[in-house]
């Protein structure tokens, strides 16, 4: 008896071993984990394989879609059956079932089979949940108050409420809402959501986001209370360079929606109409560049319950109907993401109250009240402390970023402030009686909530110094727009910003759905003759753009995301939008395809030199500039053009391209060879972007090497030639010199920053100066993450993970460690849609030793760097043509490997 138990209980485990040989996880629909309310007709499914075994791929997969979790398990009333499909796709399967139906959630599953005879299926169904498709589902109407207000001034949060009788039992219900203005929610007390700064920045006059909610669990039978605050945000608050206001608008507004399924089948919708209450309350403002003054006296105790009389509030009247387009969600949501607390109290030589926070982070401050009846609590915030070491803000220029909090004499409880964010590494305090305890502090820190999905460190602490910087000047601004800096009176979605960093933005972020939603308001801000805006969404005005290397982030990016994410729908929504700008450029060069005319920032905060006797300022042609990228936009719409199908286009855009070139060479370029202006970015990009006749390009890579020597091996691109300069020195030969750059610790380079005790990328090389002063205070961030593209350069080319672009998003990954420079070690990992890539190399007893991971149902190239083919193990033994090898031979120096998924230990001799 005890002897069959055993053999069953061996069986089971046997067989249960058996079953995870493969398995399915991470399911995704449009890039989202179970997302409610999204407006995608036709969404993409995507799911990562899982296994032990090497040399995974999918051979067939099988979706299947039901309206309920029980009809998906019983294969009935499906709304879509794929099939099972002979394919190894496993990222973006678009969805081919029943057309879909407005608030209806949908499960699917998937099942995989593999090369290896598994199959597996997801352990429970995945979802999503259709939004409101059509405008003529939203019955609620558009709210204000109706009291006057300046529109000069920043206004109080206003507060909206309703109360509701729910008589019957409670099924489901959902809450569709936006706002003219930020908003934030409650039923009965409690938050309807993590989610902050909602409904987000948009082109709001064109596309207005809303968002969906599952409140069911926070509603009851009887009296209920929705409650509503809305402050200005970015719809009317402060946004601009001269005190502007009202960019979209004077008056604030609230559109809301919460339909109600009882279990006895009956439905109630609860909507925004005049019969809501009305008024204001402790927050006197809450603006984005300003901060907050929140008034504990003026706080309504118990107004977002349903007890609570509103006998002496206002009626709400009806709002002007929007005209934008109301859309669905695509990107994440901003939230509270970390906490820090502060490291040290300091007391200044001009006898401030200074906390440190060890960390420039964006966010805001939450502590603990202390103080009697009256006292007023002030916090200011600050990037650096100065020279002396007193507390700096005159970089913020007219933005105040600051906390008043007036004490109503209750104390004990916690205060953050609302409708606001601060970009600060320290806090002055004012108004406290005694020396602040740190316990009392917390730094909030807020950005939109994107996975991370990379990492670098190697064996040089100031490089993983820079790294660190680089992910947290991505965090600071990346604020539901990828902003240039998130203090200053500015904050705005400057476009060449973003482009030059996207690539690095990929490595360390899933900016997948982030730069979709971006994408978006390219399109709706594009000028009817193509023109692109400085900033997107863009408060600059409609003339204010068409800047070389910021317009052309409209084809970069883009392109960029497919790369990283194999989206090829990317492409095809954005491709208008991206022939568009080459049709402005095109037309304002001319007949002879030559753009010389316009504004353009040019190589944005170069290395220039003070009274600059001998031309030492690294000034490049903006009008080469302009060329240069005139060409490379075009060269990427001719090939999204190959992709997408359009043979016509294709022809079109490849023959401007040879045009715009050849203007390129007629006007910039010598017949020896040598470019105009003769600076490290010119070179850097006529190489990058492959302007120069083959014959020309070692001479080019030459002369951009003795340049780096006449400035002492120190770096002197600005924002359009810094994301290249190390790519093309390697190319080119010159891979030690990169490291040199890369190492360089005197300014300008990456690492002075960091020698400067930085914890962000800076704006410019030397922020604070060799001597300890801090540059120009009208354009001195302290995070500003475009320098930070370099990072880039570190995961693609020092740990060596990279994109094969004719199978993008990692399908063929490759993994090309290329050492240099002082370095032992480097590892790095990227979490693609596939699953986990990770190159781990290091030098050590005279051997390199590169471990690697590739995800199932993808391949990969290894390039093993001055190599001995002869002399290569893999895990200690010999390399044989089997477990997941395919091919290995000698390339000239290198070792080069073609392999399948799984986990791999490549070592050999050092030369």
């Amino acid at each position: 008896m005890k002897k069959g138990i055993l053999f069953t209980i061996c069986l089971f485990f046997f067989a249960t071993a058996l079953s995870q040989e493969l398995s399915i996880h991470n399911p995704r629909c449009e890039y989202k984990t179970n997302p409610v309310g999204i407006d995608e007709i036709q969404p993409r499914f995507s799911w990562e394989l899982v296994s032990r075994q090497r040399n995974v791929m999918q051979t067939a997969y099988q979706i299947k879609v039901a309206k309920t979790a029980a009809d998906l398990k019983k294969s009935k009333n499906l709304v879509w059956d794929s099939g099972k499909i002979a394919s190894d796709q496993s990222v973006h399967v678009e969805y081919t079932g029943e057309k879909l139906e407005s608030r209806q959630r949908y499960f699917w599953e998937v099942q995989v089979w593999d090369n290896h005879d598994n199959s597996a299926m997801l352990q429970s169904p995945a979802f999503w949940e259709m939004a409101l498709l059509s405008p003529g589902e939203w019955q609620a109407r558009w709210i204000e108050v109706t009291w006057k207000e300046d529109p000069k001034l920043s206004q109080p949060v206003q507060l909206f409420r309703k109360t509701c009788n729910l008589e019957n039992k409670i099924q489901s219900a959902r809450l569709y809402i936006t706002a003219r203005g930020l908003y934030e929610t409650s039923i009965n007390g409690m938050l309807v959501t993590e989610d902050i700064f909602t409904p987000g920045w948009t082109s709001y006059n064109k596309r207005l986001q809303y968002q969906t909610y599952d409140v069911t669990k926070l509603l009851k039978s009887g009296k209920n209370a929705i409650a509503v605050k809305l402050g200005d945000g970015w719809y009317r608050g402060n946004m601009g360079f001269f005190g502007e206001r009202n960019q979209y608008g004077e008056t604030l507004s609230l559109l809301l929606q919460m339909e109600i399924t009882y279990k006895n089948g009956k439905k109630e919708t609860i909507i925004s109409d005049p019969s809501w209450k009305t008024s204001t309350g402790p927050y006197l403002w809450s603006d984005i560049y300003n901060g907050e003054i929140y008034d504990a006296n003026l706080e309504i105790e118990g107004w977002e319950l349903a007890d609570y009389d509103d006998a002496n509030w206002k009626n709400a009247r009806e709002a002007m109907t929007s005209t934008a387009k109301l859309i669905a969600p695509a990107g994440p949501p901003v939230r509270r993401i970390e906490v820090l607390k502060p490291q040290t109290l300091i007391k200044t030589p001009k006898g401030e109250t200074v906390l440190d926070f060890g960390q420039n982070m964006v966010g805001r401050v939450r502590f603990k009240v202390k103080g009697n009846k009256g006292d007023t609590l002030k916090i200011y915030h600050a990037e650096v402390l100065d020279k002396e070491g007193n507390f700096y803000t005159e970089n913020l220029r007219a933005a105040k970023q600051m906390a008043y909090y007036i004490c109503d004499g209750k104390k004990g409880h916690f205060y953050e402030p609302l409708f606001t964010f601060m970009g600060f590494r320290y806090i002055k305090l004012e108004g406290w009686k005694a020396d602040p305890d740190l316990n009392d502090f917390e730094g909030v820190v807020i950005h939109s909530d994107m996975t991370p999905t990379g990492d670098f460190e190697c064996s040089d602490a100031l490089i993983n110094q820079l790294q660190h910087n680089i992910r947290w000047g991505q965090k600071g601004n990346f604020l539901d727009v990828p902003t240039d800096c998130p203090q200053r009176d500015e904050r705005m979605g400057w476009t060449g910003d973003a482009q030059a960093f996207s690539r690095t933005a990929a490595f360390n972020m899933d900016v997948a759905s982030f730069f979709t939603k971006w994408n978006g308001d390219f399109a709706a801000d594009q000028r009817a003759d193509g023109m692109i805006p400085f900033v997107i969404p863009n408060v600059l005005g409609k003339d204010e753009g068409a800047a070389t290397g910021w317009a052309d982030a409209v084809t970069i990016i883009p392109w960029n995301q497919y790369l990283a994410f194999g989206d090829k729908r990317i492409l095809e929504r954005q491709y208008e939008t991206m022939k568009g700008w080459i049709k402005y450029m095109e037309t304002n060069a001319g007949q002879d395809y030559l753009w010389n005319t316009g504004f353009h920032f040019g190589d944005w905060l170069f290395y220039s030199v003070n009274d600059d006797r001998d031309g030492k300022s690294a000034i490049t042609d903006k009008y080469f500039l302009a060329q240069a990228f005139f060409a490379h936009s075009t060269d990427i719409v001719r090939k999204t053009a190959t992709i997408l199908g359009k043979a016509d286009d294709e022809k079109y855009y490849s023959a401007l391209h040879e045009k715009v070139k050849k203007a390129f060479l007629d006007e910039y370029v010598s017949p020896n060879g040598r470019i105009s202006s003769g600076t490290q970015t010119s070179y850097v990009l006529a190489l990058q972007f492959d302007l120069l006749p083959e014959d020309k390009r070692a001479l080019g890579a030459e002369r951009l090497m003795k340049n780096i020597k006449l400035y002492k091996d120190h770096i002197t691109t600005g924002f359009l030639g810094t994301p290249h300069i190390c790519h093309v020195l390697t190319d080119y030969g010159y891979l030690e010199k990169a490291y040199t750059l890369l190492e360089q610790k005197t300014y300008p380079s990456w690492l002075y920053p960091v020698t400067k005790g930085a914890t962000t990328i800076w704006e410019r090389w030397d922020g604070i100066m060799p001597d300890g002063n801090l540059q120009n205070k009208t354009m001195n961030s302290f995070n500003h993450y475009a320098y930070g593209a370099i990072g880039d350069w570190l995961y693609r080319v020092v740990a060596g993970i990279d994109i094969d672009e004719n199978n993008p998003g990692y399908k063929k990954v490759i993994i090309a460690p290329k050492p240099g420079g002082s370095l032992t070690s480097a590892k790095a990992y990227h979490l693609s849609m596939f699953g986990k890539i990770e190159s781990d190399w290091v030098i050590e007893n005279d051997k390199f030793k590169l471990q690697v991971i590739v995800p199932p149902n993808t391949t990969a190239n290894i390039v093993l760097p001055n190599a001995t083919l002869e002399k290569v193990t893999e895990n200690y033994q010999a390399l044989k043509r089997e477990n997941g090898i395919h091919h290995f031979e000698q390339v000239g120096k290198n070792v080069e490997l073609q392999i399948g998924s799984g986990k791999y230990s490549f070592t050999f001799p050092v030369k």
